[in-house]
């Protein structure tokens, strides 16, 4: 008769126990649920916004061709007045000399900036006549601003996918939540205990292992 009170009183436990852990599964599971869909909205911004850095970056590429293609311009202009000027020089054409030189000069403020001005010094203080657009990294300069501006966008749609990663692994925990649902559902369903018992434990380490999983992710604010 003690033997049977005491099944009756275990049964009954275990009963209240995979009720209480029916409903905390279902919290966990609706938590899991809502911070994956927090992470899939931050991989839709992140995508966004770095879709559009990119898009910036390109135009500023763009602009910085323009730039090399205006300065280029510019020097084709100084290097035919100093050409000019040479000539002046060598004729003793002083009226020639002055205009000339004073264009140049005009050109040289007007036209040409300190980085540019730079290129043109070392351009000068090499032994053979060379374009100051081959000194190393003078060409990349232009670029420099839209390059970092390109990187900033492939950073930002990497956070995109690593937010796509961690909501992914979150959508697993909640898969795993919903089959622990499932056995802690049927397992009342069954009179014999140690079935029950056996579902109850299944139930437990499934739900333990998802847990781990889950607390692996980084928690998400809205």
């Amino acid at each position: 008769m003690k033997k049977l009170i005491d099944s009756e009183k275990f049964s009954n436990g275990l009963e209240i126990f995979i009720a209480v852990l029916l409903g905390v599964t279902a919290v966990l599971t609706a938590y899991a649920s809502w911070q994956s869909s927090l992470y899939g909205g931050n991989q839709a911004g992140k995508y966004t916004q770095g879709t559009a850095t990119i898009s910036e970056a390109n135009s500023m590429f763009n602009d910085a061709s323009q730039f090399i293609a205006q300065d280029m311009a510019v020097w084709n202009r100084i290097t035919d007045l100093r050409i000019d000027l040479e000539f002046a020089k060598e004729k003793n054409d002083a009226l020639s000399e002055e205009r000339n030189q004073w264009k140049l000069d005009q050109i040289m403020a007007d036209n040409v900036t300190p980085e540019f001005q730079k290129a043109i010094e070392w351009a000068d203080a090499q032994k053979e006549s060379t374009s100051p657009f081959v000194m190393p990294g003078f060409i990349e300069s232009y670029s420099d601003n839209a390059q970092v501006k390109y990187d900033e966008g492939k950073d930002q749609i990497a956070e995109g996918e690593k937010a796509n990663g961690l909501g992914d692994i979150l959508g697993l925990v909640t898969v795993i939540f919903s089959v622990v649902l499932f056995l802690l559902g049927i397992c009342n369903t069954f009179k014999n205990i140690r079935t029950r018992l056996v579902i109850g434990i299944s139930s437990v380490i499934s739900l333990m292992f998802g847990l781990v999983i889950m607390f692996n992710v980084p928690y998400v604010s809205l």
